[in-house]
């Protein structure tokens, strides 16, 4: 009798733990998972990192696991083969995939970035800069098509300068070693993201001398952007992404580079809290981050001249066909 008792209790006390460790595994199963792909890991993104660490995407519901996958190309590729779900990239990328043709078209949802966030980085310390300066020089350039080069020959046309005759050219570096070659010699000047352009200063590998950002003007530069099937099928999902970010965008505006840096160092261990406080700076100076998700259409604009004068626009694709912008607009109601 005492063992059926005994047994029964066992039974009892195994139902409840059963229970309530399936009441926490249905509260984890409740997020949705989300896999971002960053084309690079730059300071740049800071309120990507802080949508991140301010608990910002678990407080609208979802789990966000984030991959680094350098080069447009590269990120653009595991969004079209589903390896991720939403990309941080270039709106370029989303153009390119357009005008080869296809039946699911990524769509630009929520902006990030509004101006280019390379620097000008001579390898010299350069007194009195003008961009005159440049002709003859060897420029180590980037990507040929994507964002960073194209801006760079915005602004470098914008001074009178031909990339391709006034300079010593060089496009055959990967997108991730042009910082290394830049440092092991090659080049007299280099357009550097941050942190790197400080980090260079710092070691005196090179010196900052002229921001592409504030040359090339407001443009949807870094944005989210996903399939539209994907789209589609997850506008819930979609739209608590949004309101996440826009969360992370305000907290940004309203916080200075020292107490964001405190946000965003974790996923910069190797860098210096300085450098760090100090990149963020310069980017908030320059009005590099977007303060709303919306992908305006004067943005889309700037973007499609930027890349028409780089010779890489087939024809120009309008604002409405691979932008949307109603989950940033709702994300602007919704989040105070």
């Amino acid at each position: 009798m005492k063992r059926r008792i005994f047994m029964s209790l066992l039974l009892t006390v195994a139902l409840v733990m059963t229970a309530a460790l399936a009441g926490c595994g249905k509260g984890d199963s409740e997020k949705t998972k989300v896999r971002i792909g960053e084309v690079t890991r730059s300071l740049f993104y800071a309120p990507e990192y802080v949508a991140l660490a301010n608990g910002f995407f678990e407080e609208e519901g979802l789990d966000v696991e984030l991959t680094t996958t350098p080069g447009g190309d590269k990120t653009m590729t595991a969004l079209l083969s589903n390896a991720i779900d939403v990309a941080l990239v270039g709106s370029e990328t989303s153009i390119y995939v357009y005008q080869q043709g296809t039946d699911d078209p990524i769509i630009n949802f929520a902006q990030v970035t509004q101006t280019d966030g390379t620097f000008l980085v001579a390898k010299d310390e350069v007194k009195d800069f003008d961009w005159s300066s440049l002709k003859g020089s060897i420029f180590l350039g980037q990507r040929k098509g994507g964002m960073p080069q194209m801006a760079g020959e915005f602004v470098l046309k914008k001074h009178g300068i031909d990339p391709k005759a006034d300079l010593e050219l060089i496009q055959n570096v990967d997108f991730a070693n042009i910082a290394a070659a830049f440092a092991s010699g090659t080049g007299d000047y280099v357009q550097l993201f941050e942190p790197t352009a400080s980090i260079f200063e710092k070691e005196g590998k090179g010196h900052v001398i002229a921001s592409f950002g504030t040359e090339s003007g407001h443009l949807p530069y870094t944005v989210f952007m996903t399939k539209q099937s994907y789209l589609k099928k997850n506008k819930d999902t979609v739209q608590s992404f949004t309101n996440a970010l826009h969360k992370a965008q305000l907290w940004v505006e309203s916080n200075d580079a020292d107490k964001i840096a405190d946000a965003v160092l974790p996923f910069f261990e190797n860098v210096d809290r300085d450098i760090v406080v100090s990149s963020i700076d310069r980017y908030k100076q320059q009005g590099s981050f977007a303060t709303d998700p919306i992908i305006d259409e004067a943005e889309w604009n700037n973007l499609l001249d930027v890349i028409t004068t780089a010779g890489e626009l087939e024809k120009r694709t309008e604002h409405g066909e691979l932008v949307d912008t109603s989950f940033a607009e709702k994300a602007i109601e919704a989040v105070k």
